[in-house]
């Protein structure tokens, strides 16, 4: 179904307003599914056709461009790599902000930074739009169960009107403070992440070159303080050495920068943040960014001594 075939807004009594969703990824999608599912009259638009056929197939309306999207719905929702993809939506053609929209609340969930977004937000608001940053942690597996944490900055009565969007998709919603508190707090996410990422993978190559099987060491660190959610989620590439993508290693080195950008705007040294986005610039460096962000095991097998018995991380290159 199309924009054409349903008029903006509610149209029937009782029928929540319309909202809209640009960007249907491996996140996105299902993100946009469980708004439909919850009840919403979800209004998406995508690059590529096919993700919007699946979210058609699942509830969802869909539009033929951005224009289309703003001229429906109050609050547009975007999941897009990055924030110049959120303005290229915004200002070109067809973009958001063309024709006569009547959106007046755009949400930012992907991974940005949170000086820039503070920026956009100001920028935006002498046009009545209030930007609210609303990224999201929890993977393509929070995505698909609705249990992602949905970290909200922005005015408090315009992330108390969005919430039931925000929790239709995630099982922990906080409003975190005004615009950029939601990203700031991300990249605190990003960093705890990556640094125990890397941790895990220090444990695995120092315990088989001690002659301990990963697969058997990562199960006993997960039974104990050792634990957590990202050695869940990452224990089978870890374990096993298949690096095929859930979270590609080029958006954890661009996130990195987020945090070393804001920590350089709040004057704060981490050094750990320093070492780490270090390692992830350089799987980058070694043509490694799209696999999966555990693959900082390969290059730490890579650096280190009597490497040779173990495969060089450009042996895990993508092919064409």
């Amino acid at each position: 179904m199309s924009v054409a075939d349903v008029g903006p807004g509610t149209g029937r009594p009782g029928r929540p307003a319309t909202v809209g969703f640009l960007g249907l990824g491996a996140m996105g999608l299902p993100m946009a599914v469980n708004l439909a599912r919850a009840g919403f009259d979800v209004l998406a638009w995508n690059r590529g056709r096919t993700p919007l056929q699946t979210a058609a197939a699942a509830g969802c309306r869909t539009a033929d461009s951005p224009e289309q999207v703003a001229a429906a719905a109050p609050v547009v929702l975007t999941m897009l790599p990055d924030l110049p993809q959120v303005i290229e939506r915004l200002d070109g053609p067809d973009g958001l902000r063309s024709g006569q929209p009547v959106m007046d609340t755009l949400v930012v969930m992907g991974t940005v930074s949170p000086v820039a977004v503070r920026a956009l937000a100001g920028k935006l608001r002498p046009q009545g739009i209030t930007v609210v940053d609303a990224p999201v942690s929890g993977g393509v597996r929070g995505a698909r169960d609705a249990t992602l944490s949905i970290m909200a900055g922005g005015p408090a009565e315009t992330v108390a009107r969005i919430r039931p969007y925000l929790e239709a998709m995630g099982s922990t919603v906080r409003r975190l403070g005004d615009t950029g508190s939601g990203s700031l707090a991300k990249a605190c996410n990003q960093l705890v992440v990556a640094g125990t990422l890397v941790a895990l993978a220090e444990a695995v190559l120092l315990g088989e070159r001690g002659g301990l099987e990963p697969a058997a060491l990562l199960d006993v660190l997960a039974g104990g303080l050792a634990s957590s959610e990202v050695l869940a989620q990452k224990r089978h590439h870890l374990a096993g050495g298949d690096f095929t993508p859930s979270g590609p290693a080029r958006y954890l080195h661009k996130d990195l920068g987020f945090v070393l950008d804001s920590a350089a705007d709040e004057r704060v040294a981490l050094p750990l943040s320093t070492t780490v986005a270090g390692l992830y610039a350089a799987v980058v460096e070694q043509g490694l960014g799209d696999l999966d962000n555990s693959v900082v095991l390969d290059l730490l097998r890579g650096a280190s001594p009597h490497s040779s018995d173990h495969p060089h991380p450009s042996d895990h290159r993508t092919k064409d």
